[in-house]
């Protein structure tokens, strides 16, 4: 009938345009609904102001990342079609997030730390404020002022403003490992040469 046909329609488009579908990363590949579970010890509901506070032990299960605060503070647009339209997570904030391997091994481990983060469901920005830091597998790059300020875009793009330090770290290949032999050793591997004769 016809009132089916334009609920199942507004439903799909609800779906389709939802702007939480790549909040770090590519998103869920599924037209299934998806549920955000918080966990607080603590409740507030403002129904007039579209407005809900979760403080103490305050933890975020979803299909696309975890977080981790002290206090969150989710805004809900108005209107009929109620969404998500901006939270804020404050006090030790700590967001995990897997990212797949394209050569199909495990997941890579992206983890950012703030003292405030905020999230932008119309742009699927996340800023993170507070002296923060993300690390990607044994990669970290660390805010170095309180007040820079790191911006992970819907597609896990980060934008820094503010001063940083990037550090970048190489495992040794295990083959090269395996094969080095003393003559293939690096310049920082080998005995220092004698000294020089004094004049």
């Amino acid at each position: 009938t016809a009132p089916e046909k334009k609920a199942k329609k507004a439903a799909s488009e609800k779906q389709d345009k939802s702007p939480t579908a790549n909040l770090f990363g590519t998103g869920l590949q599924s037209n299934e609904p998806t549920t955000t579970e918080i966990y607080a010890d603590e409740a507030f509901f403002d129904s007039t102001k579209n407005i809900g506070i979760f403080s103490s032990r305050v933890k975020v299960v979803d299909p696309r990342f975890n977080l981790q605060s002290d206090k969150l503070t989710v805004f809900i647009t108005k209107g009929q079609n109620q969404s998500l339209e901006k939270a804020i997570a404050e006090g030790n904030v700590g967001l995990v997030r897997e990212r797949p391997n394209p050569s199909g091994g495990p997941p890579t481990l992206a983890v950012g730390r703030a003292d405030k983060a905020t999230y932008i469901a119309a742009t699927g920005d996340v800023e993170l404020r507070g002296t923060p830091r993300v690390q990607e597998g044994l990669n970290m790059h660390v805010a170095t002022s309180p007040d820079t300020v790191m911006v992970i875009n819907q597609n896990s793009q980060l934008t820094t403003h503010g001063p940083s330090r990037t550090e970048i770290r190489q495992q040794p290949s295990e083959q090269k490992k395996a094969t080095a032999t003393p003559a293939q050793t690096s310049p920082a591997q080998t005995p220092p040469a004698a000294a020089l004769p004094k004049p």
